[in-house]
């Protein structure tokens, strides 16, 4: 088996997970290392062994079985632009706090490790959104895709900006709002949920149009068909807006048409049975915790 880890280092929090995972893996499995992840565990003296290493999405292929990835559901979303088209699957080992993706606990690791080397897994396809603009940004040029959210948002204001919203070429509507959250099933748990988006299901075949703090209140979150295009075009006092596409941020002009649309191939998440989608609703968000229950 054929393994890629990439991770981030926590000093209080993840140095146990790290060892849990090299010493199970111990002789097992072949493994390559992020780069960058391995410098860090190597100056904070967890490894010392010789390991085989990747630096970008060009040193990974399909003959890969899975990347670990260890930290939170942030580390996941930086792990997913290694990933790409591949359709190597990604195991998430939980060294965050919140931790919708990533699902494994660390008091969880040999067991379910176990259970991955038995290939007792099921596979989560997830749909991503791709971004393009008019007229092009160069710092899209290398990544244009997010697995939870792009978002729009305000630029050096306080003050609100228009969003002029189309779907598959109909207007929808002129938002005067912070922002605008475009969010997939994944995502649905991220942001789009904390400004009032609904909780969808990975596998619903649909979008989340998210506003941020609308001016008028009667503008609410849209559930659209994930085939759906979408265009937008802001207005604001400043010259200059921010897109982000999960982690990741850059400036648009002002007269920029940005177009939103579900990229070509999906996302591959481990599933284990005893970690399901529903379970960790119910944990992550406290579902049913009530002394009236």
């Amino acid at each position: 088996m054929k393994v890629a880890i990439y991770g981030q280092f926590y000093q209080n929090d993840t140095r146990p997970i790290i060892r849990d995972i090299f010493v199970f893996f111990n002789n097992k499995v072949e493994l390559f290392i992020e780069k960058e992840f391995l410098d860090i565990l190597y100056r904070e003296e967890i490894l010392k062994r010789t390991y085989k290493t990747f630096s970008s999405y060009k040193d990974l292929d399909n003959s890969f079985d899975l990347m670990i990835s260890i930290g939170g559901d942030g580390t996941i979303l930086r792990a997913a632009t290694f990933i790409r088209d591949t359709g190597i699957p990604i195991l998430g080992i939980n060294a965050g706090r919140l931790g919708f993706l990533a699902k494994v606990q660390k008091e969880n690791i040999e067991s379910f490790l176990q259970l991955i080397l038995d290939k007792k897994y099921t596979l989560s396809r997830r749909t991503l959104l791709s971004l393009d603009s008019s007229p092009k940004n160069p710092n899209l040029k290398d990544i244009n895709f997010a697995l939870n959210e792009i978002a729009i948002s305000r630029k050096e204001t306080t003050a609100m900006i228009s969003i002029e919203t189309s779907l598959d070429g109909e207007y929808l509507t002129s938002y005067w709002a912070d922002g605008l959250i475009i969010s997939t099933p994944t995502g649905s748990t991220g942001y789009s949920l904390s400004c009032g988006g609904p909780v969808l299901t990975p596998e619903v075949k649909s979008i989340v149009i998210t506003p941020i703090a609308p001016h008028n209140l009667n503008a609410r979150p849209l559930v659209i068909p994930d085939k759906t295009v979408i265009k937008i075009k802001v207005s604001a006092r400043e010259p200059q807006y921010l897109v982000s596409l999960d982690s990741r941020m850059t400036s648009f002009n002002e007269d920029t048409i940005l177009t939103i649309r579900k990229t070509p191939f999906k996302i591959n998440m481990i599933e284990i049975q005893e970690e399901s989608f529903l379970k960790t609703l119910r944990n992550k968000l406290l579902w049913g915790v009530d002394k009236r229950n």
